[in-house]
């Protein structure tokens, strides 16, 4: 059975996926969504302090690097 971003069943078929977008829409049904992981908090908490610690010119280098490596 297909999984949803975050894990939740869904329906394999168009109809059932269609009446389950139905119910979602109307209210019927709820969808819970999760939390993210303690190393998914982790990484953001990490990755937001070693850009406040860096300089403009090392930040612009990065991005450089990273959109290089991208398209690449």
């Amino acid at each position: 059975m297909p999984k949803g971003s975050n894990g939740q069943k869904r329906p394999a078929e168009a109809i059932g996926c269609a009446v389950m977008v139905g119910q979602l829409a109307n209210g019927e049904i709820s969808e819970e969504l999760r939390e993210p992981s303690v190393k998914a908090r982790a990484a953001s908490e990490g990755g937001k302090a070693r850009a406040a610690s860096m300089t403009a010119e090392q930040r612009s280098e990065n991005a450089r690097r990273a959109a290089a490596g991208r398209w690449s």
